[in-house]
């Protein structure tokens, strides 16, 4: 089925009730994760970053505030939360970077967090992205990583899971298949010293990335009931899952992939 829409316009949009605060759940979870790395590659004083659908603006501000790098372009497609807590050093543009004309310059740091899997060709995205790059400069790309495949228990968490990406990706594109290939498809861009790895937080009642996939599953509901692989009793009882101590599911995981341009 062709998708259609994208994200933020039919789900996910900003200016739905708590969707900030959903996305701050996923930024509680993975933004320790994403800032060691970042800082490991080398991010710090006198780089310049560059923030692709930069959400809430969490990673962009622990940039500057932790890493001390000198600037951060912060960009996305509606930028109501990044311009709601202005930041020095902080520049916040309201951008489609997948776009004709967006020239916003060179950077050190170019990083995407669970962005591409919601467009389409990402192997074009990661080319586009990666010249963007300074020379010597790091392209980080991260992504949903599916770990309720055919081959996971029968929960109702992992059912509804399937079901959510399969909705998903009828109703506005996302795709998780390609995620796995990124490493790839950053060697085929011409970046060098190709890595990644997964991360995988766990499922503990209560968490902010329980409370996350609870507040996901519901907002993508009606998606996923047009499969027909779910009905709304089985969403409930997804939910009501991951509150319960019997919950010993893996969720979808975070896989980050990065490349460096030559020098």
């Amino acid at each position: 089925m062709t998708s259609a829409g994208r994200y933020g316009e039919r789900l996910f949009r900003p200016e739905d009730a708590g969707e900030g605060g959903r996305v701050d759940l996923a930024a509680a979870t993975f933004d320790d994760t994403t800032l060691a790395r970042l800082r490991q590659l080398g991010a710090g004083p006198g780089w310049r970053c560059l923030d692709v659908g930069a959400g809430t603006g969490t990673v962009a501000r622990r940039l500057l505030r932790e890493a001390g790098v000198s600037e951060v372009l912060a960009v996305d497609r509606d930028v109501r939360f990044l311009a709601a807590r202005p930041t020095p050093g902080l520049t916040v543009r309201q951008a489609d970077v997948t776009a004709d004309g967006f020239p916003p310059g060179r950077f050190d740091l170019v990083h995407a967090r669970f962005v591409l899997m919601h467009l389409p060709s990402p192997e074009r995205v990661i080319a586009t992205l990666g010249r963007l790059l300074a020379p010597g400069g790091v392209l980080v790309v991260c992504d949903a990583v599916d770990l309720t495949t055919a081959d996971a228990p029968d929960t109702p968490f992992t059912l509804a899971v399937r079901a959510m990406w399969r909705g998903l990706r009828d109703s506005i594109g996302t795709d998780v298949s390609w995620v796995p290939r990124y490493p790839g498809m950053l060697r085929a861009a011409g970046l060098r010293s190709v890595a990644a790895e997964i991360h995988v937080p766990p499922l503990v009642p209560g968490s902010a990335i329980s409370r996350f996939w609870a507040q996901t599953l519901d907002r993508s509901r009606s998606t996923m009931i047009a499969t027909g692989l779910v009905d709304d009793t089985l969403v409930d009882e997804a939910v009501r899952h991951l509150d319960s101590p019997e919950c010993a599911d893996l969720p979808p995981g975070m896989l980050m992939a990065w490349g460096r341009s030559p020098l």
